[in-house]
């Protein structure tokens, strides 16, 4: 049962059934109703900068409007509408690539389109690079969790060490756009036959679209390698995303922003 619900939520949501999605052992949560989701979560200035985002680009993307927004007891609970579609790593996009690849090649290109003075939250290199720093000198990275082969034989001694590399090889370059953050199948919802929403966007803001590349490369292969959702989907090449966006292949990039995942 959800407890200590402000006001202003208890609105909306009063005598109405959801399902319950635990993200965490703060008791942070998604509470999941016919037409609506309320995420609770510790209240934090990403919050802030996520609903300012919001708020400049929904006219933009196809981000779900955000009904109510309250804070209490020095949580975050946030409702908004529910996304239409299914995801993009629905079985049914995951057998049909011929259907799934074009969306998602339009996704990157509408974040592409976008005007970067509209985003007003600033997610580059040096960002990123910063806040990595923090993690890793709190002891946040869990070596356990990441790709295998980043780190142990072959790979990183621990995640300082990939700090220091990723500080000293940062690429030459950066295509500035606007960004998702964690532009991955899940966060991506897909309705009749069309991109119909962008979620959890709370990483969202100015940064070198090869962030969004990489990590949507990333889902799309342990998508259909069985690495999530057990399942293998013969005959998806991955690499096609290339084809469909008009882009070659940076290898170098990839790597690196996925190197640079490892630590959030």
């Amino acid at each position: 049962m959800l407890k200590n619900v402000p006001e202003g939520i208890v609105h909306y949501i009063e005598g109405k059934p959801y399902t319950c999605d635990r993200i965490g052992a703060s008791g942070s949560g998604v509470y999941i109703f016919d037409d609506m989701v309320l995420k609770v979560e510790d209240m934090s200035e990403s919050i802030n900068a996520m609903i300012s985002v919001m708020s400049s680009l929904e006219g933009a993307l196809p981000l779900p409007h955000m009904i109510c927004h309250s804070v209490s007891g020095g949580r975050s609970y946030m409702l908004s509408e529910r996304a239409r579609g299914v995801m993009a790593c629905d079985e049914f996009y995951l057998e049909h690539s011929d259907m799934l690849m074009p969306v998602l090649a339009d996704t990157l290109k509408r974040l592409w389109s976008i005007d970067v003075r509209l985003c007003p939250r600033r997610r580059d290199l040096d960002t990123e690079l910063d806040e990595a720093r923090a993690r890793v000198e709190a002891g946040l990275v869990d070596p356990s969790a990441c790709e295998k082969g980043t780190f142990g034989e072959g790979g990183f001694k621990a995640p300082y060490e990939l700090l220091m590399w990723l500080e000293a090889n940062k690429p030459d370059d950066s295509e500035l756009c606007v960004s998702h953050g964690d532009l991955c199948l899940p966060n991506i919802f897909i309705d009749s036959g069309r991109l119909s929403a962008l979620i959890d966007i709370g990483d969202m803001g100015v940064a070198d679209k090869w962030r969004d590349i990489s990590l949507l490369y990333r889902s799309l292969k342990h998508n259909c390698d069985g690495t999530y959702g057990g399942k293998v989907y013969k005959g998806f090449d991955p690499d096609c995303l290339f084809e469909y966006l008009g882009v070659e292949k940076n290898e170098q990039k990839l790597r690196y922003y996925l190197l640079l995942d490892e630590l959030f």
